[in-house]
C-alpha cells in the first residue's frame, strides 16, 4: 500500500466519477460522498451541499465576496484555505518535497503534477489521435 504512493499507482478507481485512489478506504469515502444527503443548495445555480458552510463558501463564487486579505500584498481571497496557500509565496518556505528528487515545491498541486516525471503517468489523452 504505502509504495504505491511512491509509484504514482491508484488502483481504485470511482465507479460513479472515475476518480482514482491509492487505497481501497479511501474511495470507500469518496464513493459514500456521492451518496450523501445534500440539504443545503445554493439559490443561484442549484448545487447542492452536505454542509450549511460548503454552501456559504460557495455563494462567494456568485457574490465574488473576498473577505480574507495578505497581510503583506493586499491580495484578497474568497477562501481562508486560498490565503494561507497564498502566505507561503512571501515566506519562501516550500513545505511539500519530492521523495524521489528532493524536488520542493510551494502547493502539494505542484508536486502531484512533479511525480508524473518519475511514474510516467499520463493521464489525459487527445480525442483527436489518442495520443
Amino acid at each position: 500500500m504505502h509504495t504505491r504512493i511512491h509509484s504514482g499507482k491508484k488502483p481504485y478507481s470511482c465507479p460513479e466519477c472515475g476518480e482514482r485512489f491509492h487505497v481501497k478506504s479511501s474511495l470507500n469515502s469518496h464513493v459514500n460522498s456521492h451518496n450523501a444527503r445534500k440539504p443545503y443548495c445554493c439559490s443561484h445555480c442549484r448545487i447542492q451541499f452536505v454542509q450549511s458552510s460548503h454552501l456559504e463558501n460557495h455563494k462567494r463564487v456568485h457574490s465574488k465576496e473576498k473577505p480574507y486579505c495578505c497581510s503583506e500584498c493586499g491580495k484578497q481571497f474568497a477562501q481562508k484555505g486560498t490565503l494561507q496557500t497564498h502566505t507561503i509565496i512571501h515566506t519562501g518556505e516550500m513545505p511539500f518535497c519530492c521523495y524521489e528528487c528532493g524536488k520542493r515545491f510551494f502547493e502539494k498541486s505542484g508536486l502531484n503534477f512533479h511525480m508524473r516525471n518519475h511514474t510516467g503517468e499520463k493521464p489525459y489523452c487527445c480525442s483527436e489521435c489518442g495520443k
